[in-house]
């Protein structure tokens, strides 16, 4: 009996191994997926009513209009970057780079004095030299930009296998609701439906609280900066939204660009564009407290660090999964501690 036990025992966990190497490529989108279909199920459930409670129809239609403006701003952001550097590519051979010699107080520079002044004094006269010396250093930052923008595909990739993942779950919400119960039931017993309604309730205010102030600001301000001309406004938007995620002021971003809009335009425009983009950054002050669920209440260091862990292990994905992640384990874990037997003194 303890041999066939074994046997049994080892088996699963060969299938349990096995279905999680196929499945971990896929994992961080079929989580973010859940947790985009548990925030916009009360959304989706009043569209369905005005469609005639056709709830795949509108689950459908939410997977097609998020994967749109998913598109959309990214086909206009490389488009964009590339009308930006075209010119610059197309007369590079006619471009003659000439530095001139260093200033003699280089020399006098503590410790890296001498270093500089040679190699600036190096590039004045054969610059050509200096890039060739420096050649393997100047291609492994090529190949890293490559990498860059190969990871930024591969995060839309991922991302449309969440909005697919969300759509399915929407249009099945009971069933997956009941099942996700189960589960959930089975490892944690009685306390299962108030893990669950915490859980639920946590990600949706983490959600609309803090991705969905972060996506309305972000579509704010790229809205002024394509009003404004700003070259490369796509990229700026994303680096707003970033920030606005790790709970940073998007001012961090629009500053700069509201000095380049004094510098290139005249001064009214330019003041109006810095009142938007003040508006901008301080709305998130009205907008949390509308968004944000009651009761939940989510410090800034603990979104910031889920925030800044999820990107570096995941990427963009990472930056909104692992914000939500952190979240709901905060809330879990002072859920836990709330539990206070009152039978030990001083405990309470």
């Amino acid at each position: 009996m303890a041999m066939e036990a074994a046997i049994r025992i080892a088996v699963v966990a060969a299938l349990v191994i096995w279905t999680y190497q196929i499945i971990r490529p896929f994992l961080m989108p079929l989580i973010w997926g859940v947790i985009i279909a548990i925030a916009v199920d009360p959304f989706i459930e009043r569209c369905a009513k005005l469609l005639g409670n056709r709830r795949r129809l509108t689950a459908a239609l939410f997977a097609l209009v998020i994967m749109v403006t998913l598109v959309v701003p990214v086909v206009m952001l490389s488009t964009s970057s590339f009308q930006a550097l075209q010119p610059y590519i197309k007369d590079i051979h006619k471009i003659h780079l000439t530095i001139p010699p260093p200033p003699k107080n280089v020399y006098g520079w503590p410790v890296i004095g001498p270093l500089v002044a040679k190699f600036w004094t190096m590039a004045s006269h054969n610059l050509g030299a200096i890039v060739k010396q420096f050649e393997p250093q100047l291609k492994g930052i090529f190949l890293y930009l490559i990498g860059l923008v190969g990871g930024g595909f591969k995060a839309v990739f991922l991302f449309v296998i969440s909005i697919i993942t969300a759509a399915a779950l929407l249009a099945n919400a009971q069933k997956a609701a009941s099942v996700t119960r189960r589960i959930i039931c089975r490892f944690s017993g009685e306390k299962g439906p108030e893990i669950v309604a915490l859980a639920s309730a946590t990600i949706r205010a983490v959600m609309l609280g803090v991705v969905g102030v972060a996506i309305i600001q972000s579509v704010l301000s790229a809205v002024g900066m394509i009003i404004m001309g700003v070259p490369l406004a796509g990229l700026w938007a994303v680096l707003v939204l970033v920030c606005a995620v790790m709970q940073l002021p998007p001012l961090l971003i629009l500053g700069p660009v509201a000095g380049w809009a004094f510098m290139t335009y005249d001064t009214t425009p330019a003041v109006i564009f810095l009142i938007w983009c003040l508006v901008v950054s301080a709305s998130d002050s009205f907008l949390k407290p509308l968004l944000m669920g009651r009761g939940v209440k989510i410090p800034m260091l603990v979104i910031l660090l889920g925030a800044l862990g999820g990107m570096m292990v995941s990427g963009i994905i990472g930056l909104f999964l692992g914000a939500v992640i952190v979240a709901i384990s905060y809330e879990l874990f002072l859920a836990w501690v709330a539990e206070v037997d009152e039978s030990r003194p001083g405990c309470s």
